[in-house]
């Protein structure tokens, strides 16, 4: 069987997904099933992720690179491990340093260490420079008092959307003021997003960040991903 990552292949040339994991846990349940050469992830019924394409979540690791502007060895936090893009692409990328993953599903964190997805992660996790931290990224970013150069969240389908209602802070004042306080002084955070949102752009402004904009994943037809940009002030 071909690799369950990064194939454009169609659903429609399979039949119904089927179900290899499903959990009940603190935030609802979690399901992981496999479609064809895919992996898919769902949590409470909505579909959050797959494997087919990875674009968008290696664009959040290196547009957050690209705007560091050349710090040595910088250090990332990734918010979700999801099906695992964004940490190996950032693992394989010598210029990071620390490299922290959040992800607050036990289950997702199972599925990467010993189960279908470590085929995406195994080396990422075993990377000396990766510490995996299984707590919500939301009450992990009120209460640490760890900083990093970049934070590059992904748990949502975008700060429109969010998973579970309890997120909706983290794009509100509220929790882009504690954004502020995890980065370092000219730090980076990078959010990802099914569809652009300028409500979410004008938010990052009245928080303080400068330097807003979005980068787009162009797509064939519909609304392309993005990554929402931001610079908190030296």
């Amino acid at each position: 069987m071909p690799p369950p990552y990064d194939t454009h292949d169609t659903y429609d040339t399979y039949d119904a997904p089927e179900v290899l994991d499903r959990r009940q846990g603190p935030h609802g349940e979690v399901v992981l099933r496999r479609h064809g050469v895919l992996l898919q992830i769902v949590a409470n019924g909505c579909f959050l992720m797959d494997t087919s394409d990875g674009r968008s979540e290696r664009l959040l690791v290196d547009a957050a690179l690209g705007a560091l502007g050349g710090r040595p060895e910088p250090s990332v936090l990734i918010g979700g491990l999801g099906v695992g893009f964004s940490l190996a692409h950032a693992a394989a990328d010598p210029r990071w340093g620390e490299i922290a993953v959040v992800e607050r599903e036990q289950a997702i964190i199972d599925w990467h260490r010993d189960g279908p997805l470590s085929a995406l992660s195994a080396k990422a996790l075993a990377d000396p420079r990766t510490r995996v931290l299984p707590t919500d990224l939301v009450t992990y970013l009120d209460e640490t008092s760890d900083t990093y150069d970049a934070l590059c969240l992904d748990i949502d389908n975008g700060p429109g959307w969010t998973v579970t209602e309890d997120n909706n802070s983290l794009y509100g004042a509220t929790g882009l003021a504690s954004c502020t306080r995890v980065l370092r002084p000219g730090g980076v955070l990078a959010v990802w997003s099914a569809r652009p949102s300028e409500d979410f752009e004008g938010s990052l402004r009245n928080a303080g960040f400068r330097q807003v904009h979005t980068e787009e994943v162009p797509v064939a037809r519909g609304v392309p991903d993005v990554v929402h940009l931001a610079v908190r002030p030296g």
